[in-house]
């Protein structure tokens, strides 16, 4: 049977495929962009028919209907990273949490720990080998489609062929639903003074012929924005997005310095505009590749000068980063920045890098604190912690003592509570 007669056999309307859902289902769904709205819309519609399903993602980008307080005993959203349409849910206990490592969820799949019964995700249209690109998420989904009874495709002109370790063959799947909508396009956040001043730090500490993870949001870019000048640059990352597109056509990033896959960007998952995801289609530069390859610290940190960027909420004099949780309250989730911090700390010249404002809620609150909030779930260890940047400076820990690193983190905090701080610091015997 040629590809094209299997697909025309396993077309559907996006409300039939919903037959593929049984009672007790785990549903996988791909991070951010590569999950399927018209699936996820049919799911939602339908979600009084089922009891028990469940559907995890590391980060939901839209509330869809069956993201429903009531409705979770037929169809229960389970996060595997908090965003804005599931944080509140996650806080008010009626979403579900699996705590993980982002490289490592492939093996929870893999042996058994976590449930792969459905695959729904986007899709590229599909090649004359009979292949499908999941360009926008191949992260976890790559080995929830090997284990998965059912893998439905919402295949999709917009989404991008991509290289790599992305690709699902017509025999895998069990449906296919087609849409024409644009893939959804999330924008840069906004960048401040503070989130300049850090950027301008670490910026002056990343070296030419670096390679760069970089994680989402207003310090991350912040930086990008201020290594157009850099030469030689290489992308080793978890997301691809915009502001690699920005040093791409400044001339910055070239691959040729990657020890590993030298020449080309790696990425596992794609959040950004129509610009991005034009680019990423059938693009030789470019391959995406499940998480535990791209945030394997054994793989990662084979490129010298590896340098991480992430974001924490707080972080206490010992190093010790909470950047996942208000105190006990779930905010958003380990993700990938504990795999890149040791991914950094393997690489020859590695360099990782936390970041954080000084302080919250208008200069009232300090981030930098004696100890954690009581509850607060620990993203980074002490043991892990290398630089440590706000607006007023930067902090190299690794390698320093407790009250070493006590006293360069008051050195970095705002100069409102550094004298809180110290004598707090005091008081515990740090320093």
């Amino acid at each position: 049977m040629s590809a094209q007669v299997e697909y025309a056999q396993k077309l559907r309307s996006a409300a039939d495929a919903m037959a593929l859902v049984q009672d007790g289902d785990l549903i996988v769904v791909p991070t951010g962009v590569g999950e399927p709205p018209t699936l996820l819309t049919a799911l939602s519609e339908q979600r009084r028919r089922w009891h028990d399903v469940k559907v995890a993602q590391i980060l939901a980008i839209r509330k869809f209907g069956y993201i429903d307080p009531e409705t979770v005993a037929h169809v229960r959203h389970v996060a595997l990273f908090y965003g804005a349409a599931t944080r509140a849910g996650g806080q008010a206990g009626w979403i579900d949490f699996i705590p993980n490592y982002f490289s490592e969820i492939p093996s929870l799949i893999n042996r058994g720990q976590m449930a792969s019964d459905v695959v729904f995700s986007m899709a590229s249209p599909m090649d004359a080998h009979g292949y499908f690109s999941l360009s926008l998420g191949a992260d976890y989904t790559m080995a929830a489609v090997a284990k998965a009874r059912s893998v439905v495709l919402e295949v999709n002109p917009n989404v991008p062929f991509a290289y790599g370790n992305c690709h699902v063959h017509i025999s895998q799947v069990a449906a296919l639903v087609e849409s024409t909508e644009p893939v959804l396009e999330v924008g840069l956040p906004k960048i401040g003074p503070v989130q300049e001043a850090i950027g301008k730090y670490v910026a002056d500490l990343i070296d030419d012929g670096s390679t760069l993870q970089i994680g989402y949001g207003g310090i991350p870019d912040a930086v990008v924005m201020q290594l157009t000048g850099k030469h030689d640059l290489g992308i080793h990352t978890e997301m691809i997005g915009d502001g690699i597109l920005t040093l791409l056509e400044a001339g910055a990033v070239t691959n040729r310095c990657k020890n590993y896959l030298p020449g080309k960007m790696v990425a596992t998952f794609a959040l950004g505009s129509g610009k991005l995801y034009k680019f990423m289609d059938r693009n030789p530069a470019l391959e995406i590749h499940p998480v535990d390859f791209t945030n394997s610290p054994s793989l990662a940190g084979m490129n010298d000068k590896l340098v991480a960027i992430n974001a924490t909420l707080q972080i206490d004099l010992l190093g010790q980063c909470g950047s996942e949780s208000l105190a006990h309250l779930p905010y958003s989730g380990t993700g990938g920045q504990a795999d890149f911090v040791r991914a950094a700390n393997q690489s020859k010249g590695g360099k990782a890098f936390i970041v954080l404002p000084s302080t919250a809620k208008n200069d009232s609150i300090s981030r930098i604190v004696p100890v954690l909030s009581p509850g607060t779930h620990v993203s980074t260890s002490k043991n892990d912690i290398n630089y440590v940047v706000t607006e007023f400076g930067v902090a190299q820990l690794r390698g320093k003592s407790a009250g070493q690193r006590a006293r360069e983190l008051i050195g970095i905090a705002h100069p409102n509570f550094r004298a809180e701080l110290t004598e707090q610091a005091k008081r515990m015997g740090v320093i």
